[in-house]
């Protein structure tokens, strides 16, 4: 079973983003009081007493309207309506019931999706009275939130689990590598992987998943066997909006989230986009292998820098993903499409990789005396002991007498000795302090 998703809609400037920010514990959305300030949808992953599902923020929505920024928000939010399981709808109780909001209403009951109500800006007694007129909407149930003081959000959050039914996830065998071909529509995701199954000629099996779903393909090569998630999605023609640029990020999150590890695709004729930017920066986030391909090679004309350039300007904008390899190849014509399962292999032997105590504590030891950190108020901070907790992806445990006086730049200097004392390449690493006097 997948992870559900979950959606937040309403008007312009009721607090969508406010509330997408207090149920995921942190700000990420941008707050403004200016309508229409989040254009663009904004996911991530919610967990509540033991239950997960994927968050979207979107836009405000505008019944009717011909200016083309709000055309397109309002475009934006059918396709997450459309795309979610369960619809927050949320609505202000300072400014009461607007004909904009039955007008969602009548929208969102065609969807046939399950919708909650929430009455935000619930502060006082005052708001919690008006809050009431809003069951004329005949939703049902109604439940008083004020997200900006964080006020009845966990019987929200109780409610969505409601309609979440107990599940595991899909069991697959423990020696499968589960690899996400991810990136923008018609950069060649499909044709990919159509590509290395010809290449390789020993499909398993084949399992279409629906129309909404990422296609799980099955192969293996040698002894070693690999799960392809290729998130394309295509959906029936009626239903496929041309805004299909952001419907991707949906689509990469469902498969990277099931994965090892993330073939992030680029289009070599149209260079690197923002798009492009904010699927790999969700695949860095969420602890996945990486693997930059760009696709399409044979399409652009070249001189012997043109590569030089090309990975130049990815370092460049990809500055959170300098641990992850780099390879150029053609889908159409199978250039290097070969060298893809061992690079795969490569990056997965790292990604599942588990260091002994005893050989992590020396490479430490000797990281820290080639460079020890700086002193803090004059005391000097000490590392006393490290241990590798968990892989996929490699995550480590430090004790340190002074954790938060530990600089980025020096830890980012120990994950660097670390990815090159055990070959860490297309793996992020990850590394926790805590205290210890």
């Amino acid at each position: 079973m997948k992870k559900p998703v979950v959606a937040i809609v309403g008007r312009p400037n009721v607090g969508k983003s406010t509330l997408f920010n207090r149920m995921i514990g942190k700000r990420r959305a941008i707050i403004d009081s200016t309508p229409g300030v989040t254009r663009d949808r904004n996911y991530s992953n919610v967990t509540w007493t033991g239950k997960s599902f994927i968050l979207i923020d979107t836009g405000g929505f505008e019944p009717v309207s011909k200016d083309d920024i709000l055309l397109q928000m309002r475009e934006q939010m059918l396709l997450s309506v459309e795309e979610a399981d369960i619809i927050i709808f949320l609505v202000d109780a300072k400014v009461g019931l607007m004909p904009a909001d039955e007008e969602f209403v009548d929208l969102l009951r065609s969807s046939g999706k399950t919708i909650i109500l929430a009455v935000n800006k619930v502060d006082d007694k005052r708001h919690e009275d008006r809050a009431h007129e809003f069951h004329k909407l005949g939703i049902g149930d109604l439940y008083p939130v004020s997200a900006e003081h964080g006020r009845g959000i966990g019987e929200l959050l109780d409610r969505i689990l409601e309609f979440i039914p107990e599940y595991k996830d899909e069991e697959e065998p423990e020696d499968v590598v589960k690899v996400a071909v991810v990136g923008r529509p018609n950069v060649g995701k499909s044709s990919l992987v159509n590509k290395i199954l010809n290449e390789e000629r020993v499909l398993v099996s084949d399992v279409p998943g629906t129309t909404r779903d990422p296609i799980d393909t099955c192969v293996q090569v040698g002894e070693k066997k690999y799960l392809f998630i290729d998130t394309a999605g295509i959906r029936s023609k009626g239903r496929v909006s041309h805004r299909l640029e952001k419907y991707c990020i949906i689509m990469a999150l469902k498969g990277m989230e099931r994965s090892d590890i993330a073939l992030i695709l680029i289009d070599a004729v149209e260079g690197i986009t923002e798009q492009d930017t904010k699927v790999a920066g969700y695949a860095h986030d969420m602890g996945c292998g990486v693997i930059i391909v760009v696709n399409k090679w044979d399409l652009i004309e070249k001189d012997t820098h043109t590569a030089i350039e090309f990975t130049r300007n990815i370092r460049s904008r990809f500055k959170y993903l300098s641990y992850a390899p780099i390879i150029t190849v053609s889908a159409m014509t199978g250039q290097r499409v070969n060298k893809i399962i061992p690079l795969i292999d490569k990056v997965a032997a790292g990604y599942f990789m588990r260091i002994s105590t005893a050989l992590l504590n020396k490479t430490f030891r000797d990281a820290i005396e080639r460079r020890p950190p700086s002193r803090y108020r004059g005391k000097e901070i000490k590392f006393f002991y490290v241990t590798q907790i968990d892989s996929r992806p490699p995550t480590f445990v430090s004790f340190v007498n002074y954790p938060k006086a530990v600089h980025f730049s020096y830890l980012r200097y120990i994950q660097n000795q670390i990815r090159k004392s055990f070959n860490f390449e297309g793996t992020p690493i990850r590394i926790f302090l805590r205290e210890r006097r």
